[in-house]
């Protein structure tokens, strides 16, 4: 967590915002969801509490508190309450593990007599050397909060939606894996932030010992695995319980299936471990295949620091100054240091990036829902494993022969 204190602090500081930031994202996917939707169907959408229906969200975070606790009858108490939890817990786990910017280098300061740094706190909840295991391993376990939720229900229903999610979770996951494997064989590395560090520049590969440079192009992943970027990208809505893949959940069939039973708060937990996962995939797929928070070639580190550096020096002074901000006496000795400023400002520039490449593929989760219509079961396995896992399996052995061929050269 720390050497002292202070980066104790910072650092349990930072988990919480991140839980506390992907709880806060999914009632704005939500308003987002129902206001695109509206206008894909040439409807209106919530519009009437509050300017563009946005306190709609408040109103119903509301009746989701305040709705009565209901609990079936013949349920398995324990189990039908722990339900919700699971499924909240593997999303935020997972989600705190991915870098949303830069690490922030914050320099030697005076305070409280004492002091205090370098510091260097990564821009995530916690750095693990080996992220896309972690990551993998702590989403797979949200399958079992669908077991956990059919099984506890006493619900014929809810039993065959949990039945169906798990099998479509466990199948599709073999070919989400399989497709990563091919982008771990040409960057050579498990760490997210020496992926996205390999994806800051512009695109460069050697050939049969010629260097081919394509400097307009950046270095992501998109262009050395379209096949698993593909893959990958079909992969995730099934993971996340998606149209065209929302089977468990076919309310025709189903009756909303492993949750039918579940209202209030509990539901709301679903809900935000669905988005939550939702945000994970879309951050994975950002990480992996587009450069996570770079912008290659076009925005560099170095061109955001002289950005920063600029702001810092010539307008701030002029507008606002940091140093004018009421920060508590702690923080504000933090701030007294320009180059601390510019470290600040610049992590904050990339998470901006970052952020947006990943609303882009959150609208897309919101757009395929309503425009491709749900599969049958049997085409959705026939899909997992007689087509995507196939080529997912044909993509990483022709990527293993070109990286061996490569090397050898």
């Amino acid at each position: 967590m720390g050497s002292d204190i202070f980066e104790v602090g910072v650092n349990f500081g930072k988990m919480v915002l991140i839980f506390v930031m992907m709880v806060q994202i999914v009632p704005l996917l939500v308003w987002v969801e129902r206001r695109g939707s509206a206008f894909i169907q040439n409807r209106f959408g919530p519009n009437r509490v509050g300017p563009l229906g946005l306190t709609q969200l408040l109103a119903d975070a509301v009746k989701f508190i305040f709705k009565e606790d209901f609990l079936p009858e013949k349920s398995h108490r324990l189990v039908f309450y722990a339900a919700p939890i699971m499924a909240l817990i593997p999303a935020a786990l997972a989600f705190a593990a991915i870098p949303l910017s830069m690490p922030i280098e914050i320099t030697q300061f005076e305070m409280l007599g004492s002091i205090w740094g370098p510091y260097r706190f990564v821009f995530q909840g916690y750095e693990i050397g080996i992220g896309i295991v972690f990551v993998l391993g702590v989403s797979s376990l949200a399958a079992y909060s669908l077991l956990m939720a059919g099984w506890a229900s006493s619900n014929k229903y809810s039993l065959y939606g949990a039945l169906r999610a798990s099998a479509q979770t466990i199948s599709y996951e073999l070919a989400l894996g399989l497709s990563l494997v091919g982008i771990l064989l040409l960057f050579n590395t498990f760490n997210f932030q020496e992926i996205i560090v390999l994806q800051d520049k512009a695109l460069a590969f050697s050939f049969f010992g010629q260097e081919v440079s394509l400097g307009w192009l950046p270095n992501w992943g998109v262009f050395y695995q379209p096949l698993g970027a593909i893959i990958f990208f079909a992969a995730m809505f099934a993971e996340c319980n998606r149209l065209p893949f929302d089977l468990p959940e076919a309310e025709a069939e189903l009756v909303a299936g492993y949750h039918t039973e579940y209202g209030g708060l509990k539901m709301n937990m679903f809900y935000i471990g669905e988005y939550g996962h939702m945000l994970v995939a879309s951050a994975l797929m950002v990480t992996f295949y587009f450069g996570g928070y770079s912008l290659g070639p076009w925005l560099t580190e170095e061109t955001v620091n002289g950005l920063s550096q600029w702001i810092v020096e010539s307008i701030s002074p002029t507008i606002v100054y940091l140093m004018d901000i009421p920060f508590p006496e702690s923080f504000a000795a933090i701030f007294e240091a320009s180059q601390n400023k510019v470290n600040i400002l610049t992590a904050f520039v990339f998470h901006g990036v970052f952020l947006g490449k990943v609303l882009i593929f959150l609208w897309l989760f919101v757009h395929v829902r309503w425009t491709l219509p749900r599969f049958r079961y049997d085409q959705l396995m026939d899909l997992g494993w007689k087509t995507m896992l196939p080529w997912a399996l044909a993509n990483t052995i022709l990527t293993a022969i070109v990286v061996l061929v490569m090397r050898m050269n």
